[in-house]
């Protein structure tokens, strides 16, 4: 066996044996997998017959559940390691361990701090916590559900995304928690499926009484948006036809802008610093105006001359950008992966919450990384920069 697979394999059982042992995930399918299996979860269980690892295995479409004894677990890892799958991320109480094999089928292992020091929830049963009741009359107004609450087969990428999208919320006012009466825009808001969801969250979860602003060009999509939220009973909802660049809110605790195009985006990021809102959330589109400027002069110039790579490089420097003006300005900032891309191709997300640590020091460090940044891509200016 590969001393590395091995490795890990010896890892894995040594931390189901004392206890350390939370959750075990493969991923990246080779083409041995089986059809429509994208990934498999793993994790402890205690059931009437003693304790076992329960793996879900994710196909595209369904889950299938099925319980091993540790022994038969370890089995089941060492089959697929490497060949039905080539990564494997292994946590426990003690450290995460990461393994991924090579075209030549060598494995690399990595090593990183524990992301989790409490002990697993090794109920079989486990209720699931829902960030969103299905059943939610505006659900099926939006055309997410059926009329007896039940998700349409064509609506659930939007499904996912609309809960990963309440996840995340839900993660960032752990950190910042919003006064009960929270002022909030969503700029774009497109048909509103986050921006009814948000309200939905916050005020049926959460018990705050937000007033959320849907911001929307297209005036059909307004007023569909304001008939929908009045069946629901969103008193504090409303959307408007107006430009992002004339919206002048009074005040901001939370700002979102998902998949604006382009600079309208930057317009988004610069009404939340100026208006210092508390939390800021992103999800860029389009990209375009650094891809017109980009020259670029550093040693990445060989392979930028191909279109497609200069197209995604362009992004990274935008949105790199945007990060450092942000944490320039105060911001902490964290950019991440929204959701994985068979759902939707625009998946970068940037997150940012008012720490109002700024100091000369830190400002002037994180301009100085912009500098660098467009001097080496020949760049003229960002559009963020002026508008700050």
């Amino acid at each position: 066996m590969e001393p590395n697979t091995q490795r890990f394999l010896d890892n894995f059982k040594t931390a189901y044996a004392a206890g350390h042992f939370l959750k075990c995930t493969l991923s990246k399918p080779t083409p041995a997998a089986p059809e429509g299996l994208k990934n498999i979860y793993q994790r402890p269980v205690d059931l009437k017959k003693g304790p076992h690892i329960a793996f879900t295995f994710r196909y595209k479409t369904r889950d299938e559940v099925k319980n091993f004894t540790a022994p038969e677990a370890a089995r089941q890892l060492e089959q697929l390691l490497g060949t039905v799958f080539l990564n494997a991320d292994l946590f426990t109480t003690e450290q995460d361990i990461s393994i991924s094999f090579g075209k030549n089928g060598l494995a690399a292992i990595s090593l990183k701090k524990p992301a989790q020091t409490a002990p697993a929830d090794t109920r079989h049963n486990r209720e699931k916590q829902r960030l969103l009741d299905p059943a939610a009359p505006w659900l099926h107004e939006l055309g997410i559900t059926n009329a007896k609450g039940e998700v349409l087969h064509a609506a659930q990428d939007k499904w996912k995304q609309i809960n990963k999208f309440l996840e995340i919320i839900e993660g960032l006012l752990h950190e910042h928690p919003l006064p009960p009466d929270a002022q909030i825009a969503d700029m774009g808001s497109g048909k509103g499926y986050l921006t009814f969801a948000l309200y939905d969250f916050l005020s049926r979860q959460m018990g705050l009484n937000p007033h959320i602003t849907g911001i929307e060009l297209r005036q059909n999509l307004v007023d569909f948006c304001n008939k929908t939220a009045q069946k629901a009973g969103f008193a504090g909802l409303h959307f408007i036809a107006n430009d992002i660049n004339d919206f002048q809110p009074e005040r901001l605790d939370l700002l979102i802008a998902l998949h604006a195009c382009d600079t309208a985006t930057d317009l988004a990021l610069a009404k939340g610093i100026h208006a210092r809102a508390g939390i800021v959330i992103v999800a860029p589109c389009c990209h375009k105006q650094i891809r017109r400027d980009m020259e670029t002069h550093n040693e990445l110039e060989p392979i930028l001359r191909h279109g497609i790579l200069e197209e995604r490089q362009a992004e990274i420097v935008t949105d790199g950008i945007r990060a450092l003006l942000l944490e320039a300005n105060g911001y902490k900032t964290n950019v991440f992966e929204f959701i994985s891309t068979e759902h939707t191709a625009k998946n970068v997300m940037i997150t940012a919450i008012n720490g109002r640590r700024w100091t000369v020091d830190g400002r002037r460090a994180a301009l100085e990384k912009v500098a660098a940044l467009k001097a080496g891509f020949g760049i003229q200016e960002h559009y963020l920069e002026k508008l700050l």
